[in-house]
């Protein structure tokens, strides 16, 4: 078992978007590209997916918190490194 950090992708021209949606709890079992959260900025909304596939350990965002590029946003227990 490993602890990885799912950080936010490339999110385009925008410094931060505000979390809009949280699409999962700790405790749930996350597949690969599955959404985790919902974001938006002044122009547009995206969804969040999971890069890896595990159980979600810990949820690092909240409804209304601003996030960037690289912010990590959760914590996966995945089955291997």
């Amino acid at each position: 078992m490993a602890l990885v950090d799912i950080q936010i992708p490339d999110i385009g021209d925008f410094d931060e978007v505000s979390v809009i949606e949280v699409l999962v709890q700790v405790g749930d079992t996350i597949k690969a590209e599955q959404s985790l959260l919902t974001v938006e900025s002044d122009k547009a909304s995206m969804e969040i997916p999971s890069s890896h596939a595990g159980v979600l350990k810990e949820l690092r965002v909240a409804l209304g918190d601003k996030v960037k590029q690289g912010s990590v946003i959760a914590v996966i227990e995945t089955a291997s490194a």
